[in-house]
């Protein structure tokens, strides 16, 4: 592995325009493929293997036209005070409102509030309920500006009125704070590298990649069907592996200059050392991203997916595209320790200063300083850091999980007003109704079944409403819609579901109807629980096939036991901060979360597969730096000094980047973006800054030469990666005969 990519960095290095034009040519081939793609349609979000769903899929089979998946909004309407909706002025304003409404093109109904029953009991809130032919992603803009316009227009009749539902259904963005995000991951890699230069490359070649992999699936978003939020999140993770992994070649890059290479074979050899490192921790990436596809939710698998992609380009970047652009950068890059212009010229490289005087010694740097203080007291190290995110993580005991409805949204947007008028008129059930499909098609009298299970639902606990039942035209399916007593996202409501899929049990084995239950709230407790049953699998595939590949990389048992045990520790960790902020409300105004309530059901699973990669980014650059110096002969406990002093900077400053990253999706106006960029933030302040920089240490220094045992059996059987660039040793600084093989062979 190493002496391949050794190669491969020598000619990248070497061949650099033609390299150059390559990832141009893909970047300009991606961006002409966005720009003339059609816009994206309907986003589908089905959920196999649950009761909603395959009432949703029995829906759309009885009641053929029906537009089940078609776009809704609630037209809610407020009377001044002291006036009722029911007075003459107020009841025509509403009246002309649905008339406008009923007239749009993309319109497949409009209950009138006087007709449905759709009036508060006294009189103040009403609403009318329009039903579309398409799903809100695919309204047209002048169909929502003609709602608007109607609800205008009773607001300048004196009414409140505010519209619920997803008919306005808007695509998020990230706001200011992603700009934010970049711009202090420049600042800290000018600190760290001392040049604009260097600093410039990584964030170079990480833009480059993202503009691929976010175009790419842009241009395939209408033909697979993917959501606005597939980009956001691939442009996320894709920003922040891609400036972390062109970051440590960079890094090594300068190191190996400080040691007298010439600029070619440091290249080289940097992309055989770093390269090694990034190519395993970009798979463990990938392999959590992808592994996503095991809960079996389409729409988590295509993010998963598309992420893994741009993850991908992003590591073959950092192998070819990052050593030609440093033969482009020539001298202005410097060897390590040395300052360019920008910081001043009087620091010294320590080679440079051991050659000045015999008798100075070079200053130790602060991770080796670090690294020497946690070998001389590891077990006070390891329990403090483990008790720190053990106290973190008990919040994490408290978790609820669930999806964003109205109710989640801003208080200044009008989904989230007419949520609040709904629930202060009918009550807050009522913008979580269920819908109970019951299928009579085998019984003798359906009539009679389709009565006797809305009586059985009338008689459940927290039910405050059940319409009569609607038959479809063959008379064999009937719809009920039944209202709540308690708030969508309550324990509650998710009983009664348990409660009606219960009794419906029942009158299944007495009649042969079959009773199921649907709608956003019973698909989002199937959700949740779907999320729930699938983490076990998930946590022992993604964590075993990593365990698998770092024992290849490490030659080792316990280094990646240590490796797993420790991203279990960083992850529940942050779960406990993500249940503190966004369902307990500390520091939420600081975050900007308005409103706290269940933490979205895809957040554990997610939070497992992406933090897992990259933790192990952090995990496989530290501890094969400890691993090359045990290998060449160095003692447990002074490897353990060694891959601090040359590799606690760089992973200091690639956490700190991939935070600011992170953070910097908090201000998006889509909650679940929120969530996510806040909880990997601090996912990868744990896992960076306790777990790799405190507890990773202290266990090695604990285990010692424990530590690298492997069964010889094993040692045997393992293919040799050669991550330590071991093989390297061998090669010469000209390098021209494995250069030419190389040209030959590619």
């Amino acid at each position: 592995m190493a002496t391949f990519l050794y190669k491969l960095g020598r000619l990248a290095f070497r061949r650099r325009h033609f390299v150059a034009l390559i990832w141009v040519a893909l970047l300009t081939l991606a961006g002409v493929g966005a720009a003339s793609a059609p816009p994206a349609g309907t986003t589908s979000f089905s959920i196999p293997g649950t009761e909603a769903q395959k009432a949703f899929d029995l829906l759309e089979e009885r009641f053929p036209g029906a537009a089940a998946d078609g776009a809704t909004a609630r037209v809610v309407f407020k009377a001044p005070d002291g006036e009722k909706m029911t007075d003459p002025d107020n009841k025509a304003a509403v009246e002309k409102t649905v008339s406008d409404l009923a007239d749009g093109s993309e319109v497949a109904s409009v209950a009138d509030p006087y007709r449905g029953n759709a009036v508060s009991q006294d009189g103040t809130i009403a609403y009318a309920s329009v039903k579309y032919d398409v799903s809100g992603m695919e309204l047209e803009e002048s169909t929502k500006d003609a709602l608007e316009d109607a609800a205008q227009q009773a607001r300048d009749a004196g009414l409140t009125v505010e519209v619920g539902g997803d008919a306005l259904q808007a695509v998020p963005h990230t706001g200011a704070t992603e700009i934010i995000g970049i711009a202090v991951a420049a600042v800290v890699l000018v600190i760290t590298f001392g040049s604009l230069v260097a600093a410039g490359l990584p964030l170079l070649t990480a833009l480059i990649g993202v503009g691929i992999g976010v175009s790419s699936i842009t241009a395939l978003a209408s033909a697979l069907e993917l959501g606005s939020t597939t980009s956001i999140l691939a442009m996320m993770i894709g920003l922040a592996v891609g400036i972390d992994y062109a970051l440590f070649i960079v890094s090594r890059y300068r190191a190996e200059l400080a040691e007298g290479r010439e600029r070619e074979e440091a290249a080289g050899r940097a992309v055989g050392t770093a390269g090694s490192a990034v190519v395993f921790a970009g798979l463990t990436v990938v392999i959590a991203l992808v592994g996503l596809a095991v809960v079996n939710i389409p729409m988590l698998t295509k993010m998963g997916i598309a992420a893994a992609g741009t993850v991908a380009i992003a590591v073959v970047i950092a192998l070819t595209m990052v050593p030609a652009l440093l033969g482009y950068a020539g001298r202005r890059v410097k060897p390590a320790g040395a300052k360019g212009k920008l910081l001043g010229r009087g620091r010294e490289s320590a080679d440079q200063a051991t050659e000045k005087t015999e008798d100075a010694q070079p200053k130790a740097n602060l991770g080796t300083r670090w690294a020497r203080f946690v070998v001389r007291r590891p077990l006070a190290v390891l329990l403090l850091g483990v008790v720190g995110l053990g106290a973190a993580a008990v919040p994490a005991a408290s978790l609820e999980l669930g999806l964003p409805d109205d109710g989640s949204q801003p208080t200044s947007t009008t989904q989230r007003r007419a949520y609040d008028l709904l629930s202060e008129g009918f009550g807050p059930g009522f913008n979580g109704p269920l819908m109970v499909v019951v299928d009579a098609k085998g019984s003798d009298a359906p009539q009679q079944v389709f009565t006797d299970v809305s009586d059985e639902i009338k008689g459940l606990k927290d039910v405050v409403a059940v319409t009569p039942p609607q038959p479809n035209k063959g008379g064999d399916t009937a719809t009920i819609t039944v209202i709540p007593d308690s708030k969508p996202s309550s324990v509650a409501t998710e009983d009664l579901v348990h409660a009606i899929r219960d009794a419906g049990a029942d009158i299944k084995a007495d009649t042969g109807a079959e009773t199921l239950v649907t709608g956003s709230t019973a698909m989002n407790i199937d959700v949740s629980q779907k999320l729930n049953d699938a983490l076990l699998p998930y946590l022992v595939l993604v964590v075993g096939l990593a365990f698998l590949l770092l024992i290849v990389v490490f030659r080792s048992i316990l280094v990646p036991l240590k490796a797993a045990l420790g991203f279990l520790l960083s992850v529940m960790a942050a779960l406990g901060a993500v249940v503190a902020v966004f369902q307990w409300g500390w520091l939420s105004g600081l975050m900007g979360v308005e409103e706290t309530g269940p933490v979205m059901s895809m957040m554990p699973i997610f939070m497992v597969g992406v933090v897992f990669g990259l933790a192990m980014d952090y995990e496989v650059f530290l501890v094969t730096r400890m691993r090359e110096a045990y290998v060449h002969g160095e003692q447990p406990s002074q490897a353990v000094v060694t891959g601090f002093k040359h590799g606690a900077r760089v992973v200091t400053a690639a956490a700190v980047i991939m935070m600011a990253v992170f953070a910097g999706f908090i201000g998006s106006s889509e909650s679940m973006v929120k969530m996510i960029g806040f909880g990997l933030a601090i996912a990868v302040f744990f896992d960076a800054f306790v777990v790799r920089m405190a507890i990773v240490p202290a266990v090695l220094a604990l285990l010692g030469k424990k530590a690298w045992w492997l069964p010889k059996w094993l040692d045997r059987a393992l293919p040799n990666v050669d991550v330590e660039g071991e093989g390297l040793r061998t090669l010469g600084d000209d390098g021209k005969d494995e250069d030419r093989e190389l040209v030959r062979t590619t």
